[in-house]
């Protein structure tokens, strides 16, 4: 089935291209959502999401999938604390970090974290991005479960949380570090200058040409010898054609720098 008039609806009301999308992992979303409402065609389906502001929230939340927790993949994190560890030690300047997709802010709250353990006292630049406004003012207010801080070890917890019954809040001074944004990573321009760029979880639901589209604006967004972290399953295999090279297993470095 396509969704010609809901990509179109999509693009104007959320501002949101769909064309980059996997076609087959958008449609399954599609439909299962308009089978969940029971939604039997596509004018039946945009007449109520205009008529439901609720519905509508819904389904955007729906489209732009908002899962994430505190040092996700935990194992590959230690990697890219070694990392910063190192890049750290030879500068005394700030260091610039993008959190792409950031999601519900876990993962730009994590590098604060990483980033204030490494270098306790200093400050650095952390940007936080999403194309989902309202998913950005959920990791603003910086309050978790308990499942997604189950990576958390608990000296951490008791350092960087305040601990209420079953939430978890973020301590002011590391939702301070974080600036949050609203970003759209196909049709947005993309600053420059960052020693770190992560997005993690994010470009799987991309097309081969966006994905590559996405890498390329990284590419020419980090400084030299600067870092790219991506997710658990999303290596990239072409890295030499977009001009990385390989720092790690989802670790890839731009050539240059010290």
């Amino acid at each position: 089935m396509e969704f010609q008039r809901i990509e179109e609806f999509v693009l104007r009301e959320y501002g949101i291209n769909l064309s980059a999308y996997k076609s087959k992992q958008l449609t399954r979303r599609i439909e299962s959502f308009m089978s969940r409402i029971g939604a039997i065609n596509e004018n039946e389906f945009i007449i109520r999401l205009k008529g439901d502001n609720l519905l509508n929230k819904k389904f955007r939340d729906h489209l732009t999938i908002n899962v994430s927790e505190f040092f996700r993949n935990k194992e590959i994190f230690m990697d890219l604390e070694d990392k910063l560890r190192e890049m750290t030690s030879q500068t005394t300047c700030p260091i610039k970090v993008w959190s792409a997709g950031c999601s519900n802010g876990a993962e730009p709250y994590t590098l604060a974290i990483i980033l204030d353990r490494l270098t306790p006292g200093r400050r650095h630049q952390i940007i936080a991005t999403d194309i989902d406004i309202t998913i950005l003012e959920t990791a603003k207010r910086g309050i978790y479960t308990k499942n997604d801080i189950k990576n958390v070890d608990i000296d951490i917890l008791r350092k960087y949380f305040n601990i209420r019954e079953d939430k978890y809040e973020i301590k002011d001074d590391i939702k301070s570090r974080v600036n949050f944004k609203r970003h759209d990573l196909i049709q947005d321009r993309y600053e420059e200058n960052f020693d770190l760029i992560v997005c993690r979880n994010v470009v799987i639901y991309f097309t081969q040409e966006a994905k590559n589209k996405i890498y390329k604006g990284f590419y020419k967004s980090l400084k030299p010898g600067g870092l790219l972290f991506v997710g658990a399953t999303e290596s990239i295999f072409n890295y030499r054609e977009l001009g990385f090279e390989k720092a790690s297993t989802f670790i890839y470095k731009k050539p240059g720098g010290n």
